[in-house]
């Protein structure tokens, strides 16, 4: 108690930790489903794109067969027997003529090397962890068209060709992991790898091809769509090959390489923590609570970025919009 000009002051203290009136009428316990808090962290994306495959491959233990006008011929350096086809399938072909120009692989390196279209459509499904790490899985089911294969010794004597048949799908079944490296911007870059077993389509004679797996090394590189939605890129180099037994050769076989390059373009989506809200008259901008549930906002177009925790709709006051910039009421 103290004494000021004859009037006594009494002080009451309280302690600080003392709740005078119960919290739980004011802020709801928010209450997240422990399904979205794991499953957010799940992001599935589908590409499209362009690839080009470098073909090339080597004949030893071959000849080379070669009359103008027509498609080259190989056969055996031992044997007689001659073959048009020996890239997708071995087709057997009649001797050509006397007049021939021969070239033996004992005495040169001998091979074709040439080019593939590939179209390629893309799924994967990866989980990101600490913010930084993804693994997860794809499937790629893409058409491959060859075109012509030049040689790659004595050009001006031996022609080009083009296997029947030259254009199937393929398919690739693979995983992956990445981890994310620089952030520039708006830009997340990120190095990932795809490794796994690839199927030729049916214009190759898959009895003949023995076959091992592919990896493909690239960065992706995504830009934020809105919160939950992104647009990437993703160039790369793959790396695979096959085998192609030729019957009828003393049990030779031949190593076709199919390296490609790769540019890919698409979506991915992040799958939400919370649920939209369901109120349907609900402006709300950023995630808020009805009852004792958070709900994600309603008012977030798909097309935008948006932060959880203010609304962005609208990033600019109305009078520094560039159509009202010069007017005197921008209202």
């Amino acid at each position: 108690m103290l004494f000021y000009c004859g009037i006594a002051v009494i002080a009451y203290s309280q302690k600080e930790d003392e709740i005078t009136f119960p919290l739980d009428n004011f802020y709801a316990k928010r209450i997240k489903s422990p399904f979205r808090t794991v499953l957010k962290n799940f992001v599935f994306s589908g590409s499209t794109g362009y690839g080009n495959t470098f073909l090339s491959h080597k004949l030893d233990g071959f000849a080379i067969s070669q009359v103008d006008g027509v498609a080259p011929t190989i056969f055996p350096v031992d044997l007689s027997n001659r073959f048009n086809n020996w890239v997708n399938t071995v087709n057997g072909a009649t001797p050509q003529g006397p007049d021939s120009f021969v070239v033996s692989s004992d005495s040169t390196k001998l091979g074709f090397k040439g080019n593939a279209l590939n179209i390629p459509l893309k799924l994967t499904l990866h989980y990101e962890f600490l913010d930084r790490y993804r693994i997860g899985v794809g499937y790629s089911y893409e058409i491959m068209s060859m075109g012509e294969f030049r040689p790659i010794s004595f050009a001006d004597r031996i022609n080009n060709f083009k296997p029947g048949n030259s254009a199937g799908f393929m398919r690739k079944y693979f995983f992956l992991v990445g981890v994310s490296f620089y952030r520039w911007n708006d830009l997340l870059f990120t190095g990932d790898a795809n490794v796994g077993g690839y199927n030729p389509g049916n214009n190759f004679t898959k009895s003949l091809i023995k076959k091992g797996v592919f990896a493909n090394i690239g960065v992706t590189i995504e830009q934020d769509f809105s919160e939950y939605i992104k647009v990437f890129a993703r160039p790369s180099f793959e790396i695979k090959n096959y085998t192609l037994s030729v019957p009828g050769s003393n049990d030779r076989s031949i190593v076709h390489n199919l390296n490609a390059f790769y540019i890919n373009v698409g979506l991915s989506y992040r799958f939400p923590e919370l649920a939209k809200c369901y109120h349907h008259n609900c402006n709300a901008q950023i995630n808020h609570a009805h009852g004792n549930k958070e709900y994600r906002s309603r008012m977030h177009p798909f097309w935008k970025k948006q932060n959880p925790h203010y609304g962005e709709n609208y990033p600019k006051p109305i009078r520094e919009k560039r159509k009202n910039r010069r007017k005197l009421n921008p209202y």
